[in-house]
């Protein structure tokens, strides 16, 4: 039963990558990160994605969570702007609907 539990986490935060992964790169809102992708952001979405990795059930308290906590380190250590920080964050959470419609 234990490896079995183990398995599914795994394959939902799978899913939960290439959810996240797809839906700020490819298609028409892709083109438009992919311009304004900037080292930084391409570092925090990448902490994101480890951090979502190690769920086990992901809801969307946990997700928002993940992605404050990531923003706010990104707050005190780069050197990023107020309001693109706050743009890259609301992004983020925003793409909560997709992801979870993939979970689905």
């Amino acid at each position: 039963m234990e490896k079995s539990k183990k398995v599914i986490g795994a394959g939902i935060g799978i899913t939960a990558l290439a959810a996240i992964g797809a839906y700020f790169l490819t298609g028409e809102r892709g083109a438009k990160n992919r311009e304004r992708i900037y080292g930084w952001t391409l570092k925090m979405k990448g902490e994101v994605l480890e951090k979502v990795e190690d769920l086990k059930h992901m809801k969307k308290e946990d997700y928002e969570k993940i992605v404050d906590e990531v923003a706010a380190r990104y707050e005190k250590v780069e050197r990023v702007s107020a309001s693109e920080l706050k743009r890259i964050t609301s992004e983020l959470k925003g793409a909560w609907a997709h992801i979870s419609k993939q979970l689905k």
